[in-house]
């Protein structure tokens, strides 16, 4: 037994059955002698002994417990203030321990994996049972691993509570680690954090002046190098915050046609009843009067956060109306797919013919196999009746465009449009190609996208010409900022004049290989373990799980 299962400084005398634990394991300490732990003076008188019983690690599935006969000896010293002092199987268990070293560091273990409620669990069909208080104890117990200089470091910010407390993460990026975990994201404590830890060379960071602030006072010599997926992420903003306030010029545009597509779903919802249509009228309405006072004030020259508060609308919102040069239609929605959906080509070949009897055109698709009812063949058709139905009919509720006869296109929200601005050309299909074809009959928005399309593509290549690999320079860059404040748009001028404020952090981030991805990768990581904990870890729990977690 004993070489299987070995007892550091001890000698096993035999195995027997306890009643708290499956496996009793009795022994006692090696040697005939020990030092007094006040005088070192060794001794051999023994006073008289006593009986420890640590938890020790499993042994085949079963619990371990030690009956360890420890024994007191009388110092012979005189001038000792001791009179007896015990033996100490130090590399087995610490003194007062209730568990051998070896079993507090398995814990310790699969408490900083899995947190102290889950590991709880964990360790008792492991034959290593323990409270989660014990638990906690162990990992602030746990030696923090030994601070070392990092040359490339990553630093971003977490939230500790979305919206209320954020913290600091830094991460270094050559050894794929985190360094540290920060309680905020001030400008003093990251700069306090960065003076004291000497040798920084390059700091990837987002777009955050609170810590462009503290990378200049805590590491004035370091390179800082913009994240380039902020980049695009801010260009993306911008093109969403233009086409917000442009939308209602750019649905008036026709749409773009393509003889090769055929109709194989429908691209309107089907129309609603008259008092659907009622109640859509008046929230319309209620958000006209929103945007014409919103509108009045902003023109009056009141800042975005007194309107917000004074309106009780949220700051975004008051953003859109007050820089949009229309009223910001809600974007319609693309209809799922429907059953109607595969007869949609007959349809429209039979109502292109003069068909317009909804009944005909619903027996004709069910000899084809359609299940559904006529219902949704009439509601299909009243959206492209050209007369009325029946006699005395009173219209169709969206009366707007039934009365004029003319209906704009649906168009994609402005976000959507956004993305599609700042997506590869490559990677849009034909469809999202003939939306920018569409909105680039203006003059205004041609510009506008290809600035973007232009500044997303510097991003991605990070200024590396197409079939070439020679040294990257700064000057497409240089060249896309004059364009962009001539082009005469302020959301583009604005954004390149916040680009230009950092024009060295984000020239390092389109000529160097270092960017801010690990310590997003991290921040996943750190998310998981809060979430392990259901929330309620305060920082200094946390961070040491971050720190301690290989």
């Amino acid at each position: 037994m004993e070489p299987l299962y070995s007892l550091p400084g001890c000698r096993m005398e035999r195995v027997t059955r306890g009643s708290s634990a499956d496996v009793v394991l009795v022994a006692h300490l090696e040697g005939t002698g020990a030092r007094c732990p006040a005088c070192q003076t060794p001794s051999t008188s023994v006073h008289g002994s006593y009986v420890r019983r640590p938890a020790d690690l499993p042994a085949a599935g079963r619990a371990v417990q030690l009956e360890l006969r420890v024994r007191r000896f009388c110092c012979r010293n005189p001038d000792c203030a001791r009179r007896t002092f015990a033996e100490r199987p130090v590399r087995l268990v610490a003194a007062q321990a209730r568990r051998t070293r070896r079993l507090a560091t398995a814990q310790c273990a699969v408490a900083i994996t899995a947190g102290a409620e889950a590991g709880a669990r964990l360790l008792n069909p492991l034959a290593m049972p323990t409270s989660p208080d014990t638990l906690l104890r162990l990992i602030r117990r746990a030696p923090l691993p030994a601070p070392s200089p990092a040359r490339v470091l990553g630093l971003d910010d977490w939230a500790l509570r979305k919206g209320r407390t954020y913290g600091s993460i830094l991460v270094d990026l050559e050894e794929h680690c985190v360094r540290d975990v920060l309680p905020d994201r001030s400008t003093p404590t990251v700069s306090t954090w960065l003076r004291h830890h000497p040798g920084v060379e390059v700091i990837a960071r987002d777009r955050s002046t609170e810590y462009a602030r503290a990378a200049m006072l805590g590491a004035p010599d370091a390179l800082q190098v913009t994240d380039r997926w902020h980049l695009l992420l801010n260009g993306r903003q911008m093109m969403e915050r233009w086409v917000a306030g442009a939308h209602a010029r750019l649905r008036a545009l026709p749409a773009v046609s393509n003889e090769s597509a055929t109709p194989a779903r429908r691209h309107n919802s089907f129309s609603r009843t008259h008092a659907e249509a009622r109640a859509q009228e008046a929230s319309r309405s209620r958000r006209v009067a929103t945007y014409e006072a919103v509108r009045r004030r902003y023109l009056a020259g009141e800042p975005l956060v007194r309107i917000s508060r004074a309106l009780g609308l949220a700051r975004g919102t008051v953003r859109q109306f007050a820089f949009a040069e229309a009223f910001p239609e809600r974007a319609a929605g693309m209809p799922r797919p429907s059953i109607l959906d595969p007869y949609l080509k007959y349809l429209t070949r039979r109502h292109a013919a003069g068909c317009e009897n909804a009944c005909e055109l619903w027996r004709e698709i069910c000899a084809q196999g359609f299940r559904g009812t006529s219902r949704q063949v009439r509601r299909w058709l009243q959206l492209r009746r050209t007369v009325l139905h029946y006699p005395g009919a009173h219209g169709h509720p969206n009366s707007t465009w039934w009365a004029t006869g003319k209906r704009h296109d649906a168009l994609a929200s402005p976000k959507q449009l956004a993305w599609l601005c700042v997506k590869s050309s490559a990677a849009l299909t034909s469809a999202e190609a003939m939306t920018l074809a569409r909105i680039a009959q203006d003059q205004e928005a041609a510009r506008v996208v290809a600035l973007a399309q232009r500044f997303c593509e510097l991003v991605r290549s990070r200024c590396i010409s197409r079939g070439t690999r020679r040294a990257r320079s700064c000057q497409p860059f240089d060249e896309w900022l004059r364009q962009a404040r001539e082009c005469g748009v302020r959301a583009v001028q604005t954004f390149a004049a916040g680009l230009e404020q950092e024009g060295d952090a984000v020239r390092a981030a389109l000529t160097s290989p270092w960017s801010n991805a690990q310590a997003e990768g991290q921040i996943t990581k750190l998310k998981l373990l809060k979430r392990q904990m259901y929330g309620r870890a305060n920082f200094d729990l946390l961070r040491r799980r971050v720190l301690l977690t290989v």
